[in-house]
């Protein structure tokens, strides 16, 4: 597929590791490079903020999309290409979902757990088809991987949900497995319930 835009989640904090630092300057500047607009949640601070200061330092388009009380405490990113206030945090994800073309996950907190989150179920249930990916810098998402895993050992998610992301430590390599995605409707959650 052709992805012309690509939301970020990721972190409002840089984290512990120069690593996490490096990967959101690295994902922002190779967005840029190849055309790809970065969607994200506006933030000036954090790996949200490093990432898009690279983009826009690399010629890219940056799209930020935050909440009016977020961007009233000062915290919103003035000089992206476009800026969108929302009054909900529920709008906010929404607005990026529909502006993105797919959605890639860096290291972060609870925030960016509930925007993957929410994606992903959000793709299990058909609500859209486009590729989601985790960045897995420096191993972050290994225990994320092994619950994952273990929720469909336990018979909680079909197996075949594991489809619905990709994951990799390089960035080239994971935005080339997300333009292959092909996505599969298979029975839905609902009905396997109650088979």
């Amino acid at each position: 597929m052709n992805m012309k835009s690509v939301c970020l989640f990721c972190g409002s904090n840089k984290g512990q590791r120069p690593e996490y630092i490096t990967a959101a300057a690295d994902f922002g500047r190779t967005l840029a490079e190849q055309g790809i607009t970065l969607v994200y949640g506006a933030g000036k601070v954090g790996l949200m903020g490093v990432a898009a200061d690279a983009a826009l330092a690399a010629g890219g388009k940056v799209i930020g999309v935050i909440p009016e009380f977020l961007k009233a405490k000062e915290v919103a990113h003035l000089g992206l290409t476009e800026l969108h206030v929302t009054d909900t945090m529920h709008q906010r994800k929404a607005l990026m979902a529909e502006l993105a073309d797919g959605f890639v996950a860096l290291p972060g907190g609870f925030g960016t757990f509930d925007e993957l989150f929410e994606i992903l179920t959000w793709a299990q249930l058909a609500v859209h088809d486009k590729p989601v990916g985790l960045l897995d810098v420096a191993g972050f998402y290994q225990p994320l991987l092994a619950l994952t895993r273990h929720a469909v050992a336990e018979g909680f998610v079909p197996a075949s949900n594991m489809e619905l992301f990709s994951h990799s430590s390089d960035i080239l390599t994971l935005l080339d497995t997300m333009r292959n995605y092909q996505p599969r409707h298979t029975a839905k959650w609902l009905d396997l319930a109650h088979t």
